[in-house]
């Protein structure tokens, strides 16, 4: 048995699936678009349908064999949590498709995979609203993408035709080994060789796993790639999760084919048609990694405590020195596929405990070729304009998921 205990045994075509009632029939259309995505699909030559939900629900377990490996692991990915929550996001987009399929409509935007945590349970859940083709031109494509309905215009303006919702995840501790935390304390300051190495490989997992899926969709690239990191209610383990638009270019399956068959994005869509248009394609979403121990139980720590105010110069210093590894490492990634630029750098620290941190650079490497080019020569303001919130509470915890996707 593993960590979930799953309520989705198979069910046969006659009966329903759980969270798979579909709300297409007579009357309105219940859509999550908003105004300025339909007034943007409606550009790509399709129109609102019906609103879509897929769910699966696991049981969280609290095997003693799986927690008793967790406790032993310096770092690195727990196997066990990673494939149970990909299957249960795997699960609810199925019955997602199958909704989607009972709905008429043949493609959906703006799908979703979300991990709703109720007491003793966690809910997989697939949110998106599907679109119905305008004209004879696009009424034969079905797909589904991640990218909502602006998002959509803009990939799809710069040749990137949507096929399928992908994703790719890693479930890793974050080093629980006491024993060796506890020994950090007395190293000197500065990098460990060992947590960075275990950190780098870990988090590209997720992304050779996205990229695994794209494959088996016969796609040449992913785009809008957007990771998150989830705690999973385990003491320190964590879910890093890639998910993106598994999408085919056929300006770009030469580019495609140097750097292993599918390029890889996580600029947005605006910025994915500004770069195409200036005649860029992107090669590949680039992550370094770098775990500095601060020396904190050291002499850091006894200078703080002389220190009344002003500059802790050490510490600037060493965190200065963790950022240009890790940039350093992507540098060194594009520069080992030939890009020209790296794009959207954003940087990101987080404190692993016992003085230990971990700092994270990503981006999306880029070259310029010829022969690449958008279909319109701008983008109309509906396809930027960002949506509003237009309501809020904040009078009580809510345990569910809006089923509109949440707002940017």
């Amino acid at each position: 048995m593993g960590l979930f205990s799953g309520s989705s045994a198979k069910l046969s075509d006659d009966q329903s699936q759980p969270g798979s009632q579909s709300v297409s029939g007579e009357g309105p259309v219940f859509s999550g678009l908003s105004g300025n995505e339909l007034y943007c699909i409606s550009l790509a030559g399709y129109t609102a349908g019906s609103l879509v939900v897929g769910n699966s629900v696991f049981a969280l377990g609290l095997l003693g064999g799986v927690t008793s490996n967790i406790r032993t692991v310096v770092g690195g990915e727990v196997n066990q949590v990673t494939n149970m929550i990909a299957e249960g996001r795997r699960l609810s987009l199925e019955r997602f498709n199958q909704e989607l399929i009972q709905s008429g409509s043949p493609a959906a935007t703006g799908v979703t995979s979300e991990l709703v945590f109720h007491p003793g349970n966690v809910e997989f859940l697939s949110v998106g609203s599907a679109i119905t083709p305008l004209n004879d031109e696009v009424k034969d494509r079905s797909f589904t993408s991640s990218s909502d309905g602006q998002e959509l215009f803009c990939q799809m303006d710069a040749n990137y035709q949507p096929l399928s919702f992908v994703f790719g995840n890693v479930a890793y501790s974050i080093g629980l080994a006491r024993g060796l935390l506890g020994g950090l304390k007395e190293m000197v300051r500065g990098e460990v060789a060992q947590f960075s190495n275990v950190f780098n490989a870990t988090r590209n997992l997720a992304l050779e796993r996205i990229v695994n899926e794209a494959k088996s969709k016969h796609a040449n690239s992913v785009v809008g790639i957007k990771t998150t990191i989830l705690p999973i209610q385990f003491s320190g383990v964590q879910e890093m999760v890639m998910i993106g638009t598994a999408s085919y270019n056929e300006q770009i399956q030469t580019i495609a084919d140097n750097v292993g068959g599918v390029v890889t994005s996580d600029l947005t869509a605006e910025e994915m048609w500004n770069v195409a248009k200036m005649g860029y394609v992107p090669l590949k979403l680039v992550l370094g990694t770098s775990v500095y121990s601060l020396g904190i139980a050291g002499g850091i720590r006894a200078s703080l405590r002389n220190l009344v105010k002003g500059e802790v110069k050490v510490l600037s210093e060493l965190i200065y020195g963790a950022r240009e590894q890790s940039l350093k490492k992507v540098q060194q990634q594009a520069a080992e596929i030939g890009a020209d630029d790296v794009l959207g750098i954003k940087t990101y620290i987080y404190d692993l405990g016992n003085g230990v941190i971990e700092f994270l650079a990503i981006g999306t490497a880029v070259k310029r070729i010829n022969g690449v080019s958008t279909r319109s020569d701008q983008l109309p303001p509906q396809a930027i304009i960002r949506d509003k919130t237009t309501f809020v509470n904040t009078a009580e915890i809510s345990y569910g998921a809006d089923l509109q996707r949440p707002t940017r």
